[in-house]
C-alpha cells in the first residue's frame, strides 16, 4: 500500500513492562485438531490471569468467524489465517500482552512467518503433541470422521500434512501428561 506512514507510539515497550509486571509475548500452541492446544492454553490463561499477567487467548473460531470470515480451509487460506493470526498477535504483545495462541498452524512456514511479525525474543512455540488416534478419540466436533468420508477436504492429518516443529520451546504430549501435569511444565 502507498500513502501510509507508521505511528511511533509514546508509550514504550519498559513502560508498558512496568506497569504489568512482565513483559509482552506469544505463546503460539501448535498441533492436530484434538491434541489439546485450546484447553491448554486457556487454563494457562486463567493461572497467568491469576498471577497478575495481562493474558489473552484469540479463539480460533472466533476470528474465523469475524477477521477471518472471508477465509476457507485450503492451504492458501490457511496461510492467510495464520498470517493475520501472526500480526494480531503481535499487536497485543506490543501492547503487553501474553497472548497465548491456539491453532493448528500446519506449516513451518506460517509459524516461522508469525515468528518474525512477532519478534523472535518474544515468540515461543509450544507443540501439542499427540497420536492420531488420540486426537480422533478426543474429538468432539466429529471432525475426523467427516474428513475421512470426504465432506471436510484438507483436512489436517488425513487429506493434508502437518508439520511437526523443528524446534519448539516446550513439548507437552497431551496423551501422555494430564492438564495438571501440563500446567507444571508451563506455568
Amino acid at each position: 500500500s502507498t500513502n501510509i506512514t507508521s505511528v511511533e507510539n509514546t508509550v514504550t515497550d519498559q513502560m508498558r513492562m512496568a506497569r504489568n509486571g512482565h513483559r509482552g509475548g506469544v505463546l503460539w500452541f501448535t498441533g492436530l485438531s484434538g491434541a489439546g492446544k485450546s484447553t491448554l492454553a486457556v487454563e494457562l490463561e486463567r493461572r497467568l490471569f491469576q498471577k497478575g499477567y495481562q493474558v489473552y487467548v484469540p479463539d480460533g473460531d472466533n476470528l474465523r468467524g469475524g477477521l477471518n470470515a472471508n477465509l476457507g480451509f485450503s492451504p492458501e487460506d490457511r496461510a492467510e489465517n495464520i498470517r493475520r493470526v501472526g500480526e494480531v498477535a503481535a499487536l497485543f504483545a506490543r501492547a503487553g500482552f501474553v497472548v497465548l495462541t491456539a491453532f493448528i498452524s500446519p506449516y513451518r512456514t506460517d509459524r516461522e512467518r508469525a515468528r518474525e511479525a512477532v519478534g523472535n525474543d518474544q515468540f515461543h512455540e509450544i507443540y501439542a503433541s499427540a497420536t492420531l488416534d488420540f486426537c480422533q478419540d478426543r474429538d468432539p466436533k466429529d471432525l475426523y470422521s467427516r474428513a475421512r468420508t470426504g465432506e471436510i477436504p484438507y483436512f489436517i492429518g488425513i487429506s493434508a500434512p502437518y508439520e511437526a516443529p523443528e524446534a519448539c520451546a516446550i513439548e507437552v504430549n497431551i496423551d501422555k501428561l494430564d492438564v495438571p501435569e501440563s500446567m507444571e511444565k508451563l506455568v
